[in-house]
């Protein structure tokens, strides 16, 4: 079991002398329990026996620092490596959970979701898409493997007890109804977006590092962009790997829903937006820096994903319906995985070595 601290009260007794020595010789040999035994210097941390190696926790903590150029300070350094060591601790916790109810995830069931993951791209570009995460093709399979086996276990502890009824859905309506009013309609869009300011490409953030240097490399860039489109290929795709926006280009474009009234604070970007049906992609549109910047600083393209009308959304709306039925299933879920993670920390021996290393040193 894993050590617990705990809240010691006087209950109206008066200890003696030697009694109070006696409990604080107990406290500090409670407190060593897990310092007893030699271990590899390597081994920051064991799950009952198993253990998690240091390269595993420097690989994430190295991954986690990207190309930032600021190091981290030691106590900063510390913190993410706990943090880190925790959440490894917590799977491999579910990891042996899983391979105790057979449902570890086979090699075919990694094989199919590695397939699917490389089906929309060139080998060459998801190649780069594992350089740009710091991933070996064996790092993606390991954790194509960990998190389908989480999944499988999940299903069969957590999701499988949620269950959504229609009661429920229209309980949460009538208590939310104000929140499905809109006030006025919503465009839920995706973008493709070229800059005409010259930065290193690695820091653009789309999977062919492809970046415009100029005016005129950024008005070839996106005409090209657009040609494509029209000739059938696919937005998302694209912009995973040409657009210029890091926030959304992981995302295939990806804007969610904006407000009109959000969309018409750039009267042209409106005007392009507002002639278009789900689906349909605008013209080539300007990016200016300001409300009174003549020269463009780079140029989008827009594509209307869908549009909602403002008014009263009603309970019979299918899109409702799924709405409320996911936030519930979601809410619910999360509830139950942290209590089950919970259960599970409680019936597994965990020996932090690095926690208890950091804490020795912060003393010192």
């Amino acid at each position: 079991m894993p050590s617990r601290s705990i809240a010691w009260g006087t209950r109206g007794v008066r200890l003696s002398r030697n009694k109070k020595q006696l409990t604080g010789l107990a406290l500090a040999l409670m407190m060593c329990a897990g310092c007893q035994g030699a271990h590899d210097a390597n081994v920051m941390a064991t799950v009952n026996g198993k253990p998690i190696m240091r390269p595993e926790v420097e690989q994430v903590y190295e991954s986690n620092l990207g190309d930032s150029q600021q190091a981290p300070s030691k106590v900063q350094a510390d913190i993410m490596r706990l943090n880190i060591l925790r959440q490894l601790i917590d799977e491999e916790i579910l990891q042996q959970r899983a391979a105790k109810q057979n449902l570890t995830a086979s090699d075919e069931e990694v094989s199919e979701r590695l397939n699917e993951l490389k089906a929309p791209f060139t080998p060459e570009e998801f190649q780069k898409r594992l350089d740009s995460q710091h991933l070996t093709l064996d790092d993606l399979k390991r954790e194509i493997r960990r998190s389908r086996t989480e999944e499988k276990l999940f299903n069969k502890e957590i999701t499988s007890r949620i269950n959504i009824t229609d009661a429920d859905i229209s309980g949460y309506y009538n208590e939310h109804k104000a929140d499905f009013d809109l006030i006025e309609p919503r465009y839920h869009l995706a973008q493709i977006v070229v800059t005409t300011a010259p930065m290193p490409p690695q820091q653009v953030g789309n999977l062919q590092n492809s970046k415009a240097m100029n005016e005129a490399d950024a008005k070839r860039k996106i005409e090209m962009l657009h040609n494509r489109l029209e000739s059938g290929d696919d937005f998302g795709a694209l912009a995973m790997n040409f657009s210029e926006d890091p926030s959304t280009s992981g995302n295939g474009g990806d804007l969610g829903f904006k407000p009109e009234s959000q969309l018409k604070s750039d009267p042209q970007v409106f005007d392009a937006i507002s002639k278009l049906k789900p689906g349909q992609i605008t013209d080539v549109v300007p990016i200016y820096g300001g409300p009174n910047a003549k020269e463009p600083v780079g140029y989008a393209i827009y594509k209307l994903l869908d549009r909602e009308a403002a008014g009263q959304r009603e309970l019979n709306d299918p899109r409702v319906q799924q709405a409320i039925r996911q936030q519930l299933r979601d809410s619910r879920e999360q509830l139950l995985k942290n209590a089950y993670l919970e259960m599970l920390r409680d019936q597994a021996k965990v020996v932090n070595y690095y926690a208890e290393e950091v804490f020795r040193g912060g003393a010192q």
